[in-house]
């Protein structure tokens, strides 16, 4: 690809962004440069090898031991998750030992859009700790139309933090679906930006309008799909990590009551 390579790191983006250190701040560093800080400063951080879990343990060590694959990545979720309905989560990383190891930098493992919906909080059901996830929710799950805000926080984690996993993450009764489709019953004009809000989940609305079952989880279901599409064909910076299997976009709902992910059957 010709001009700046967005598969890589954005040129300059390392030099703008500062990098908080108990001293002040550290900028202009090169990547090897504070990847070599990292690992000085993170002993303290590493957890005993009884104790990991199938999240690798980048966060605590303060990097990547190794590279983790899309795939690795997605099942180290799915694991979680399994921990987090059978009532076996271990919570890991939330203690203040962990803290210091990652003040200068993240290394997430995954990307996670999901809705604001206070029950839907992604670190507790994929029983992951701090800095195992990058986080961006908003009401709906909304990615076409939702603008630089959504896009743009979803983008840097790919083209400086090198993310391999973007996770659309919709959820069971999802509020904004329904309100949505109120709307479009009603023929009514939502108060104050909740109107724009339903209108960007609209067109999954009405994707979903003939299919059969509930009309509100055929929606979400839609809705999560529309959102992995868009991503995938996203330029310059998701699309060329795609193709080159560096990167993998996926989908999958939240049961409220049950608590289990699952994955929306990828399309061909």
């Amino acid at each position: 690809m010709s001009g700046t390579d967005y598969g890589e790191s954005v040129p300059g983006l390392t030099q703008v962004l500062a990098y908080e250190h108990e001293d002040g701040y550290m900028s202009d560093a090169s990547d090897s440069t504070r990847r070599d800080f990292l690992v000085l400063g993170s002993a303290a951080g590493l957890w005993s090898a009884g104790t990991r879990l199938g999240v690798t343990d980048f966060a605590a060590e303060g990097r990547r031991s190794r590279a983790v694959t899309p795939d690795e990545a997605l099942q180290h979720l799915l694991d979680g998750n399994a921990r987090f309905v059978k009532g076996q989560s271990l919570s890991p990383r939330r203690s203040p030992g962990d803290f210091r190891a990652l003040a200068a930098a993240q290394y997430p493992e995954a990307v996670v859009v999901g809705c604001a919906d206070s029950r839907v909080p992604p670190e507790i059901i994929f029983d992951t700790g701090l800095g195992d996830l990058f986080v961006v929710r908003v009401a709906g799950n909304v990615i076409s139309g939702a603008g630089a805000a959504v896009k743009g926080s979803i983008e840097y984690a790919v083209a400086e933090l090198k993310v391999p996993l973007i996770l659309v993450l919709g959820h069971s009764g999802c509020g904004a679906v329904r309100a949505t489709l109120q709307r479009l019953d009603a023929k009514q004009v939502l108060p104050g930006a909740i109107d724009g809000l339903v209108e960007l989940v609209e067109p999954a609305v009405t994707a979903s309008k003939e299919m059969p079952g509930d009309p509100v989880e055929q929606a979400v279901r839609k809705n999560v799909e529309l959102g992995v599409e868009h991503l995938r064909t996203l330029e310059p910076i998701l699309a060329p990590r795609i193709r080159q299997a560096k990167l993998r976009v996926a989908g999958a709902v939240y049961d409220l009551k049950t608590g289990a992910v699952t994955l929306v059957e990828e399309q061909a």
